[in-house]
């Protein structure tokens, strides 16, 4: 893979955030006992053979703080989304009337809660994890790049500084919508 020097910190600020972004929306779906589309919205259907999103096969409203409505486009493919929604790891029955399925989001449990702080905080471990392999490979980037004469070692101390302090950046901020998320899930 080749990256031109100069474009090596915008290339790595633009990596570590698609991951950061990536966890955010991995948080978004996990439930902390109010209703949210998130929850729901990417979840495959099998429908007439192909994997497809939930959210592009049915409305997806919250009429009450703690109550999800699906309403399918086509209200043939229901009862394939109440049975996607059964067997998915949600905890959540679907209430069936042949247009709509409603989904009580019922409060959590104290050991609900404990395994979805488990769940949350090995994502967010996941997201560092994938962040260090990012500062990993652009410090490679710009050792290469010394050593093929392209930047001084002077540059490489203080573009391999300025990786670093990139770095600390995006794991500050996944430690933060770590710490948010807890609080949300712990929250009665």
């Amino acid at each position: 893979m080749s990256v031109e020097i100069e474009l090596l910190m915008d290339y790595l600020e633009e990596n570590m955030m698609k991951c950061e972004e990536a966890m955010k929306r991995d948080f978004a779906a996990v439930r902390t006992g109010k209703a949210s589309p998130a929850l729901v919205e990417g979840i495959m259907i099998d429908y007439y053979g192909t994997a497809t999103r939930l959210k592009e096969l049915a409305g997806i409203t919250v009429p009450e703080p703690r109550m999800l409505v699906i309403q399918p486009w086509d209200t043939s493919s229901i009862s394939v989304i109440e049975k996607t929604l059964i067997a998915s790891d949600l905890g959540i029955s679907p209430v069936n009337d042949g247009r709509v399925l409603r989904l009580p989001v019922p409060e959590l449990s104290e050991e609900r809660r404990n395994s979805l702080v488990k769940k949350v905080k090995n994502r967010s471990e996941e997201s560092k994890i994938a962040i260090r392999n990012i500062r990993r490979e652009g410090n490679d980037i710009a050792k290469k790049a010394e050593k093929g004469s392209k930047i001084t070692e002077d540059d490489l101390k203080d573009m391999l500084e300025d990786i670093q302090k990139l770095t600390d950046k995006f794991i500050k901020n996944i430690e933060k919508d770590l710490v948010q998320k807890e609080d949300d899930l712990m929250s009665v």
